[in-house]
């Protein structure tokens, strides 16, 4: 065994776990922990049966997001750093947002970039540029773009009409090259500027448009397989900084949905349509798609936290339990672990193996 696999099984005795490792010859990824949450269940379609959700990594601050797979051969993640919380060890200053790349091979975790001006929602393009979305809380409002050989950053969008955004939240790419984000407040001291929540389309001649205003606080944006629908989250719990609420004070939640629109090959949409409803619970999160179309919900219900399978019209296929956590975001590996299934969820990254291959842009 390597020097990192026998240091793993050290840990794991000394903490009560079990770790899946096997020789260097047998093993190419990294197995993980198990999460020790409700088994998965569901159609052995998309979840092979006895899959489980295998913790990778649990050092975040506040709340992990974001997690997408680069051309690389690594995974990306955001650590979400809420000021209100995350400081210095000295408890003074502010901690100002993390990427994180986890190695699929080693398990190793280390910081790709901080500060990350706060960033939420990360997508890389057709070319291998990461996306980033970033937020408010001391971060940059805007859409920005890295090239990953040479490390040159672009902002890609950082006003709309004159005016800086609420907090960029989500991305999705269609293979026209457009990229669609969403623009919502959760938190955050700056001032809010837009006159409510947004999906915008960023076309290839650099002109942004506003293309969804009618949809709730808009959060996770999917683009479907085949370029037809555009799926949008609404989730609003009701207030536009929850870190200034003070002890004992709550909010009325909005609409908290999963909703889908026709996706025109302009790049408009229409004929919204909701194809759930969680009300009571607080709606869902980010989103993923397999090569077939089905979608991969982050389901932030205070009854059942976890991540959904679904069919394009909302149909449940299956349904991988993060126990009392509440995840954020999905997206799938590449390559050999193009059925891997990455799942950002409280503090932490886990895994899970399906029985599908995930869509990335051609």
């Amino acid at each position: 065994m390597s020097t990192i696999q026998v240091a793993r099984l050290a840990l794991a005795a000394t903490m009560g776990l079990s770790l899946a490792v096997t020789t260097v010859e047998a093993q190419i990824f990294y197995e993980g922990v198990d999460s020790g949450f409700q088994a998965p269940s569901g159609d052995t379609n998309v979840l092979p049966a006895g899959s489980k959700l295998m913790r990778l990594w649990d050092g975040g601050c506040a709340l992990t997001e974001g997690v997408t797979a680069g051309h690389d051969g690594y995974m990306y993640f955001s650590d979400i750093t809420f000021t209100k919380f995350c400081k210095d060890p000295t408890n003074t200053y502010l901690q100002a947002g993390n990427i994180w790349r986890y190695d699929p091979r080693s398990g190793d975790t280390t910081i790709y970039r901080s500060p990350s001006g706060m960033s939420n929602g990360i997508k890389f393009d057709a070319d291998g540029n990461m996306i980033a979305a970033l937020g408010a809380d001391y971060g940059g409002r805007m859409l920005i773009k890295t090239e990953m050989a040479t490390g040159r950053t672009f902002i890609l969008s950082g006003l709309f009409r004159g005016r800086p955004y609420n907090a960029l939240n989500d991305i999705t790419i269609d293979e026209q090259r457009r990229i669609y984000f969403s623009d919502p407040r959760y938190l955050g001291h700056e001032p809010v500027e837009q006159p409510g929540f947004a999906v915008y389309r960023l076309d290839t001649d650099g002109s942004v448009n506003r293309i969804v205003t009618a949809a709730g606080k808009t959060n996770g944006v999917l683009v479907s397989p085949d370029q037809k629908t555009f799926y949008v989250v609404s989730n609003d719990n009701g207030f536009l900084g929850f870190m200034q609420l003070d002890e004992g004070e709550g909010t009325l939640k909005g609409h908290n949905l999963l909703q889908a629109f026709d996706l025109a090959a302009d790049g408009t949409v229409s004929n919204r349509r909701v194809l759930i409803d969680y009300a009571p619970d607080s709606g869902p999160d980010g989103l993923a798609a397999d090569v077939d179309g089905n979608i991969y919900v982050a389901e932030r219900s205070e009854s059942r936290p976890g991540i959904s399978v679904r069919t394009a019209t909302g149909k449940e296929l299956a349904f991988i339990s993060t126990g009392e956590e509440m995840p954020t975001n999905v997206g799938f590996g590449r390559g050999a672990e193009a059925d891997v299934l990455y799942v950002t969820s409280g503090k932490s990254l886990y895994k899970i193996k399906m029985a599908k291959k995930g869509y990335e842009l051609p």
